[in-house]
Formats: structure tokens, sequence, C-alpha cells
């Protein structure tokens, strides 16, 4: 090899980024995503809207939604992201604390950094002080969990989020939802169905013991309503069967043509006789369902519904009893589910039906009523949060204090357990104290209080009490478990351990490669106080 020649390891035109550069570049992309959220956070949290490319809209103050519709580039800020989505999945609510602690931790890393600590001492540190402060959590949290806890916490989940005026009749609509299809202690909450149509008030919002389908009957000549009704659901399509491979059938008289076509009507008539005689009276199909089979249907009296989704289909299996049937042939009547009443009726305009009173009642349905299409989106997402928190609730059995209580809690006994600790390990779980605070010190923010003050009164009153939180309205020191301000203890185990995990990965990445399709991560010109977003789009 000739002297001097450089050796090309990469393909032209990859972007790639090293050592401290690749670092502060993370760091600060982690930053403005934050802050980007950061306002939303608590009762007095502001709304975004968002526009995407075609001109919908969308007005939230939901973390992960917020997170989920904007378009973003950057592989830092990426990661940040699947905090919020890994948040939402686990517990449903508690996104944006899990993203702002995550943005504080990387914030307070960079001063760390600049000490000339090494990245791997602070993700040590950041590892220890996360597991010190699940210990602390555990210590801190409750374990009294009634009926009535469980709508304090469903309110506190709703609290700023455009359910104000309905607060407490939503709650108790979530907490009786729950508490239905719970099977020893376990909740799916799968089998909580959310219908929402919008054009009337909020209090009109409703639980209905058993399936709303947002269909309609395929005839008008079947019956509207149903008593006793029993239930069959089909699979399969209630039309006679395309052959599997291509077949060509010639007819070369026009009496067989005839023959053919009754034949065809025999068939399909033998098909509804199937259903009639196994005594149903209602048939749900996930497929299609014949014209000529409309009519025998019609013919018999029974209420049918084509096109039904497949997870409409499972959740009534579960509300009636019913077995879903693949082949006709196997309908009997022990495959059959049961319900009070089935009934079409109109809903803001559109016919529904409404599968009442199952045997079962394993699976509800929330019909959520708004007065605009983005007032409902926006109080599904906070019935959504909800259903989270109290089915975490149940499971667990533990919740902790809201309003900022337990993160002053966690940063206090840290900074005593980092005293302990020796090695430069120590500054870094003292920032990760510091970090956590950042949770009270935005709610305070939002709520237009001075934060310094806010921080320094609720240190001062943890001496006494580790239940004091900040009152948001009064804008004063309270004791959240007096003012029935209590979220589940899993919200804020999962936001402490995602927000901790994600900022040791990104501070231990030390070379950002990006491959010639992608841009490079530049962050340049972007100006986090305006939240700006320009190089994530």
């Amino acid at each position: 090899m000739a002297q001097g020649q450089p050796v090309i390891v990469l393909p032209e035109g990859t972007n790639r980024i090293l050592g401290r550069d690749a670092q502060r570049n993370n760091i600060l992309a982690g930053k403005v995503l934050a802050e980007t959220v950061r306002t939303t956070l608590g009762p007095k949290g502001m709304d975004k809207m968002l526009v995407d490319g075609l001109g919908d809209i969308v007005v939230t103050n939901d973390g992960v939604t917020i997170l989920k519709e904007m378009d973003i580039e950057h592989p830092a800020a990426k990661m940040l992201v699947e905090v919020a989505k890994t948040q939402e999945d686990e517990v449903g609510d508690g996104t944006t604390t899990a993203v702002i602690i995550a943005g504080e931790l990387l914030k307070k890393s960079e001063s760390l950094l600049d000490m000339d600590i090494h990245p791997t001492i602070v993700a040590m540190g950041y590892r220890q002080a996360a597991e010190k402060a699940q210990e602390i959590l555990d210590d801190i949290s409750i374990d009294d969990v009634g009926g009535d806890t469980l709508i304090k916490v469903a309110m506190t989940a709703m609290t700023g989020k455009g359910t104000e005026k309905a607060r407490e009749p939503l709650a108790k609509l979530v907490v009786d939802a729950v508490t239905q299809v719970a099977e020893d202690e376990k909740v799916d909450t799968d089998h909580i169905k959310i219908e929402k149509k919008d054009g009337a008030i909020v209090e009109d919002s409703e639980l209905i013991q058993g399936v709303i389908i947002d269909k309609e009957r395929v005839h008008p000549g079947m019956p509207k309503s149903l008593k006793n009704a029993k239930i069959a659901l089909l699979n399969s399509p209630l039309e006679v069967k395309e052959t599997e491979v291509d077949a060509e059938i010639r007819i070369t008289d026009p009496a067989q043509m005839t023959a053919f076509i009754q034949q065809e009507e025999t068939m399909v008539k033998d098909m509804v006789n199937k259903i009639v005689d196994s005594g149903a009276n209602v048939l749900f199909a996930q497929k299609g369902i014949d014209d000529l089979a409309q009519h025998y249907l019609a013919k018999a009296g029974v209420l049918a519904v084509r096109r039904v989704k497949k997870s409409d289909i499972e959740k009534l299996a579960k509300a009636t009893g019913a077995t879903v049937i693949s082949n006709l042939d196997d309908l009997s009547l022990d495959d059959l589910g049961d319900a009070g009443s089935v009934e079409e009726k109109k809903v803001s305009g559109e016919d529904m039906i409404f599968v009442e009173n199952a045997k079962e009642a394993k699976s509800v349905t929330l019909l959520v009523r708004g007065s605009t299409k983005h007032v409902v989106d926006e109080i599904e997402r906070a019935i959504d949060d909800a259903i989270g928190v109290v089915a975490a609730t149940v499971e667990d059995g533990k919740v902790v204090a809201g309003g900022g209580a337990p993160e002053i809690e966690i940063a206090k006994k840290l900074n005593d357990f980092a005293d302990s600790i020796s090695g430069r390990e120590q500054l870094a779980v003292k920032a990760f104290a510091e970090s956590l605070e950042v949770v009270p010190k935005t709610l305070a923010e939002n709520a237009g209080l001075d934060s310094i003050d806010s921080l320094v009164d609720l240190r001062a009153a943890h001496e006494k009490s580790a239940y004091m939180g900040l009152d948001v309205f009064s804008g004063g020191v309270t004791d959240m478990k007096e003012a029935g301000v209590i979220e589940p203890k899993r919200v804020k185990k999962q936001a402490i351990q995602s927000a901790s995990e994600a900022a040791e990965m990104i501070l231990r990445i030390d070379d950002v490669i990006a491959s010639t399709s992608t841009p490079a991560p530049d962050m340049g010109g972007m100006d986090p106080s305006m939240g700006g977003m320009p190089p994530m789009m």
C-alpha cells in the first residue's frame, strides 16, 4: 500500500459526529424535546395545537400524543419519544413527567461532563440513584386503596385535560368500568371499549353494560330492537363461496342457468336456516352478508350486522358469553351469547347498535360525549389515562401523593444517600436528586407561581411530612393525601425508571454515524425557548 494513502471505511457522504460534540448534540436534543412538552404539565398546563401535512388538527396537552404527532427526526430525541410511549403502554399516564425528568437528567449531566467527569461514571451514578429512588418510593407509598381512593386517582389523572367540569361523574364511570372488567385483581383494559360521539355535553357520557357497535342493521326489514337476545358471532362470510382455484362453469342451456341460480339461492337459504334453527335472533358477522341472505334473515326476524371489527367481535364474545364460529355447521344453542336487549339507536345522527345488559358484563363500553370533535377527542385521551391509572391501582394496591410530593421526598433522601457514597458518582447522585425537583418546579411555573419560593416551601414542609405537595390552585403547600391528590405508585416508578435508563443510554453515546440518506442531526439555529423544532422536522 502506498505511503499516506487514506483508508476509506465509511461510504462517501456519511455524516459523523464524534466525542463531546456528539454528547452535546444529543443532550441538546433531549433538552429541547423536554422543553416542548414541559408547559403542558399539571392542572394548569397549557395545550398544544398540532397541524399535520393534510391540515388535520389535534389540540391536546397529553405528552405522548404531542410527541407522536410531531415529526421528529433527531435520533436522540426519538429515544425520548420511546420513553413516553413505554410510559403510555405500561401505565397510561405520566408521559410528560417521564420526558421532562429525562430532559433534566441530560441537562444536569452536561455540567458534570464539563467538570471532566467521565460519561460512564455519570451513568453509573444515575443507575445507583434510580435504584435508591425505587426503594424510597416503596417507603413513601400508601397501601389504603378503596373505592374512594380509585375515584381520587381517576380525578387526579383527568385534572387539566379539558374535563374539568365533568371530572367527578367521568371518574365514577371509569372506576365502575374498571372494577367490572377486573378479574382476580387483574385488569385487561382491552375489555373497556371507548366509543366517542360529538354533539352533546360531557355530562351525557354513560357506561353501557355491554358493547356498542358503530354499525347499522344490514336490512331495513329487520327488527330495530330485541329483548332477551340470543347472539351468534360469525367470522366467515355469509355468502356462496367462490372456488379456491380458477374454475369455469359452462352453461349450454337456459334451464341450466335457472337451476344454477336456484342452487345458489338454496345454499344461501340453508346457511340462514342454520342460524335460525340454532335459536339465534341476532347475528354479528365479521365479513360480508350476501344481499339474498339479508332478505332471508329479515324474513326470519333476525337482526344482522356485517363487517364488524375483529376487536368488537372479541368484546362481544367476552360480554355475552358467545363463541365465535367459523363454520355454520358447528353452530348450536351452546355457542350463542345472551344479552338483555339489542337495539339500534340514533346517536348524533348516526345509527349504532347497543348490546346491553350482557350476561357476563366482563366487557363494557364508555360512550363519551362532547360538544365538538376536538373536545371529544381530548376527553377520550383523558379517560384513557384515567382507565390506565385506575387499572394500575387495582392491580398494585399502592398509591403515592401527587403535586410533586414524591419527587421532593425522593430528592431529599437521595441527597442524604449521596453523602454516604465516595467517589465521583456522588456528584451524579446529587444531580439526579436535583433533576427530580423539575416536576414541582414545572408545576409551579405552569401555575404562574414563583418556582424558587415554591421549592423552598416544599423542602421545608418535607421536614415534617412526606405527603406535602404543591396546591397549584391556592399557590400554597398542602398535604396531598388529605387533599385527595393521589397517583398510582406505578406511574412514578415507571417514569423514574425509564427516564434514567434513557438518559444513561444517551450519555454513553460518543459517536453518531448517519448514513447518506439521513440528514446530519444538526442542532444549529434552534431556539429552545421557542420550543424550536426546525431541525427535528
